[in-house]
């Protein structure tokens, strides 16, 4: 058997797709025969231009091929997004030629990652896996609103419709996804695997050692559009400056605006660091009082499951979400010690804050429950079976 999986980022990139793909490859090289062969095509890292890590070109672990893509530099802009992935599906389409695969993966949450798998598989003519992480065309249109190039919108769902309803196995990370899908491919095979919570994350002593005199709010991860921190961090950081101190470790396309929007707003008490290591965060996060989860208030957002939570859930720390719809009843119903507010809500925002105390909770069931290790165990049946509908 021969698998091919696609994942524009893979490790040591830092993001939740690259995570993810190689926690999924390690668990499929597990399951495979001696003569079984498993493709990784990504890139080299680029996820953030202010985080920089080498990685060979080719590797190979056992039954693992890995091929990483040299793309161009980027700052996160649509533009600059788009010259580097067309280089890396160039590429990706000439290094696949005369090889035959049982299955094609594709891991996604840009549609056109996907996409390729989809004309990959199709030249194959094998099954197709997609493992879905978020909507692009529901996203992009609340971001395009009021932009010209909202006129590419009708084009992206086309190329989204065919995409759907050319795999025969759909992975959704998120159950709120699955009205969307099934309506566009009613007869294919479902599942909803979510991201789930990594090794390293569970071994980890998150116990504060020092205590300071202000409580520190910690986010880390992506700064974008999605995640909408310039709309709250620097006016809740005015109004909290007294008792509570933010920190923010990520990148990304509105790290400038954030920046902007916290000096206006004269905030004196949040820093800003670069992305860092996952061995690195595990010690901010011991270092915090408080994790902080946000998205824009955007209606796709409402289907969305981000896999911070997970990661955050291991920690114990007590969590401040501005989350809506599903992300939300997902937390109500399964994490314990979490204030949710609206998104971009600052009033809600800091009295979530006010109205949670700093001690650590006990997850040890979600933590269990959502396990990568178990999550992907079950996964991997589910791929390897749909290979065998070829």
């Amino acid at each position: 058997m021969r698998i091919l999986i696609l994942s524009f980022y893979y490790p040591p990139d830092l993001s939740a797709g690259s995570f993810r793909a190689r926690s999924i490859s390690e668990a499929l090289a597990s399951k495979m025969n001696p003569n079984d062969t498993l493709d990784i095509i990504s890139t080299r890292p680029n996820r953030y231009a202010s985080y920089t890590e080498t990685a060979p070109e080719t590797e190979w672990h056992g039954s693992i091929n890995i091929k990483r893509i040299f793309v161009p530099a980027h700052k996160s802009g649509m533009v600059d997004q788009s010259l580097a992935f067309l280089k890396y599906a160039k590429e990706a389409w000439k290094s696949t030629r005369g090889k035959n695969y049982d299955l094609v993966l594709a891991t996604s949450s840009r549609l056109m990652t996907a996409f390729l798998g989809t004309k990959i598989a199709k030249r194959q003519n094998c099954p197709l896996y997609l493992d879905i992480r978020d909507i692009f065309t529901d996203t992009l249109k609340d971001v395009l609103a009021g932009s010209p190039l909202k006129l590419l919108l009708p084009g992206f769902r086309r190329l989204e419709r065919y995409t759907i309803r050319s795999a025969q196995c759909i992975n959704l990370v998120s159950e709120g996804f699955g009205e969307y899908f099934k309506k566009i491919s009613p007869d294919a095979h479902y599942t909803f695997f979510p991201n789930g919570i990594d090794e390293e994350f569970i071994k980890y002593d998150y116990n504060k050692n020092t205590v300071g005199t202000k409580k520190l709010i910690l986010y880390a991860g992506n700064i974008g559009e999605g995640q909408g921190l310039h709309k709250i961090i620097p006016s809740a950081a005015t109004r909290l400056y007294e008792k509570y101190e933010f920190l923010i470790i990520g990148d990304g396309g509105m790290r400038g605006e954030l920046e902007k929007q916290i000096r206006r707003s004269n905030a004196q008490n949040v820093t800003i660091l670069d992305p860092v290591a996952r061995k690195r965060l595990l010690k901010y996060y011991k270092d915090s009082d408080y994790l902080l989860l946000h998205l824009n208030n955007y209606a796709a957002f409402k289907k969305v499951l981000p896999s911070k939570i997970f990661e955050y859930a291991a920690t114990g720390k007590p969590i401040l979400a501005g989350v809506s719809g599903y992300s939300r009843d997902f937390l109500v119903n399964n994490v314990d010690k979490v204030a949710v507010f609206d998104p971009c809500d600052v009033d809600g925002f800091v009295n979530a804050v006010s109205g949670i105390s700093s001690t650590m909770a006990s997850r040890q069931k979600f933590i269990d429950q959502y396990r990568r290790n178990s999550i992907n165990t079950k996964m991997v049946e589910n791929i390897i079976r749909c290979a065998s509908w070829n």
